[in-house]
């Protein structure tokens, strides 16, 4: 796991995204790409036991998922919700970085303000980091 290479305007960014899409729900904040995992954020009153590193290859597979579903009848892939028996882990990709955020029980609707906030900050921070 690895913890250079985000800046703290963007982890900020992502962390204000969160909260505003999802509010007091929000559980965690993981950022990943091929070979990057870093936990932006991670609620107080949790523990730091999840596996990021496995988590980071299952959501991994969404890279491919995203080329996959291009073309199809049902539009552009925007982001995957798994339901779990305390909440939910939604994956938004961009290119080559994503980012998984893990929550309590919500509205369905609170995930696609929370998508439509992810992608622009995960394209604006992709271009920032081709520029380098």
């Amino acid at each position: 796991m690895s913890n250079d290479g985000l800046e703290s305007t963007f982890t900020d960014e992502l962390i204000s995204v969160c909260r505003t899409g999802v509010g007091d729900e929000l559980r965690s904040i993981t950022y990943f790409t091929d070979d990057q995992v870093e936990q932006v954020y991670l609620r107080s009153d949790l523990d730091r036991t999840a596996d990021l590193l496995g988590f980071a290859e299952l959501e991994r597979a969404g890279f491919q998922a995203d080329e996959m579903y291009r073309n199809t009848q049902l539009g552009e892939y925007q982001a995957t919700v798994r339901m779990f028996e305390y909440g939910y882990l939604t994956r938004v990709i961009y290119d080559r970085c994503g980012v998984w955020v893990t929550t309590d029980s919500m509205s369905i609707d609170r995930f696609e303000e929370l998508f439509a906030a992810l992608k622009p900050t995960l394209a604006e921070h992709a271009a920032g980091s081709d520029e380098r």
